[in-house]
């Protein structure tokens, strides 16, 4: 498991459909190594802080396996590392095999994984097209977000180590299975019990049960 890019951004204003929206979104690869914080990566910042980044959501890691399947799906498009809006380009690690809660170190930061990503229309501002959230959806490739365990610095090349895998087995593509209501309520009760799953999507899933 590798680390392939570090990406960071800052906020920028665009107009979409006629209104002027401040966006966190658009993040370029650095060359040099990046402190990795409690609730970002130096250099990066988000816009909205009511329904992106905190504790919960610091950093977002996308596989670099996905992109071949969206170069495919949008062929018009051009698309660098950090495309749709991740911190970290990663080799490895997957939606299907990774838990909530497991533990990986990379470079000298330790992170814990706690839910995937459900996008807002910024990713549809993001590529221009109103139909991407649905796209990226349905599509299943959520992408993974991450707590800081231990602040650290980073840079692409570095090696993922796994350091803990959590005993509950539920996995990032489990809770979006969850998300879309296309799982059993055993899985949803199961997913409960998960310390490390976001408290946002405790509260959501809880709500669907009752």
């Amino acid at each position: 498991m590798k680390l392939i890019s570090v990406c960071v951004g800052s906020p920028r204003e665009v107009v979409w459909k006629g209104k002027l929206v401040t966006t966190g979104i658009f993040k370029q690869p650095v060359a040099r190594r990046v402190m990795m914080r409690s609730l970002n990566l130096d250099g990066d910042q988000q816009a909205d802080l009511t329904v992106h980044g905190g504790i919960e959501k610091a950093i977002y890691a996308y596989p670099i396996e996905h992109y071949p399947y969206w170069r495919q799906e949008l062929p018009n498009e051009v698309l660098p590392w950090g495309a749709f809006g991740e911190n970290l380009t990663i080799e490895g690690l997957s939606e299907t095999t990774v838990n909530i809660g497991d533990r990986f170190r990379i470079g000298s930061a330790e992170v814990m994984v706690t839910q995937p990503r459900f996008p807002c229309f910024k990713l549809n501002l993001k590529f221009g097209r109103d139909d991407m959230v649905k796209r990226f959806l349905n599509s299943r490739l959520s992408g993974i977000y991450f707590s800081v365990v231990q602040e650290g610095e980073v840079g692409a090349g570095d090696v993922i180590e796994q350091i803990s895998r959590d005993e509950n087995n539920i996995t990032v593509a489990d809770i979006v299975k969850i998300y879309v209501r296309e799982a059993d309520e055993d899985l949803v009760r199961r997913a409960l019990q998960v310390p490390a799953l976001a408290t946002d999507l405790k509260t959501h899933f809880q709500q669907q049960l009752n």
